[in-house]
């Protein structure tokens, strides 16, 4: 297995990594040291891969134990100012930008095992991806998808609180 083709890879399953950023960032700096860490995980990590699932699996399963392993690490609290938006003109972009924005808010609020499931949940992956990567089975999958789909609807109904 050589570095071009990892490379290759990782090229083509990039936005598996940002999007595993965006849910487990807080901030622009946290989620660019996650993709790095995330980044490196996996390439210390390919030697090992066998290929028995796909690329796109194994990846989601260390950007997610490395986001899950990053979150548990004790870090001095840092407040950054928040960033401007970018200038939208479009009206639509920018009622769809603000509530996906509110959903990225609500799943941010889940425990880490459901900000996990529904972040592959919305990237539509079968139920039985989903318990590959998770490491439970297809049922528990499809039981914790409409317990986090009510979450949201709560927390998205009553403001993020």
């Amino acid at each position: 297995m050589s570095e071009i083709e990892f490379l290759q890879l990782l090229s083509l399953n990039q936005g598996i990594i940002y999007k595993i950023c965006n849910v487990y960032g807080n901030s622009k700096e946290d989620k660019d040291d996650l993709f790095q860490e995330i980044t490196f995980q996996a390439w210390k990590g390919y030697p090992h891969f066998k290929a028995r699932s796909k690329f796109s699996t194994w990846l989601y399963r260390i950007a997610l134990n490395t986001a899950l392993t990053s979150f548990r690490k004790k870090r001095p609290i840092i407040n950054y100012l928040p960033e401007l938006p970018d200038f939208i003109t479009d009206e639509e972009s920018t009622v769809a930008q603000a509530r996906q924005t509110l959903l990225l808010d609500a799943i941010k609020q889940l425990n880490e095992t459901d900000k996990a499931v529904i972040t592959l949940y919305l990237e539509e992956l079968s139920y039985q991806e989903i318990a590959d990567i998770i490491g439970i089975s297809e049922t528990n999958v499809g039981v914790k998808i409409n317990r986090i789909k009510s979450k949201l609807q709560n927390l998205l109904k009553n403001g993020n609180n």
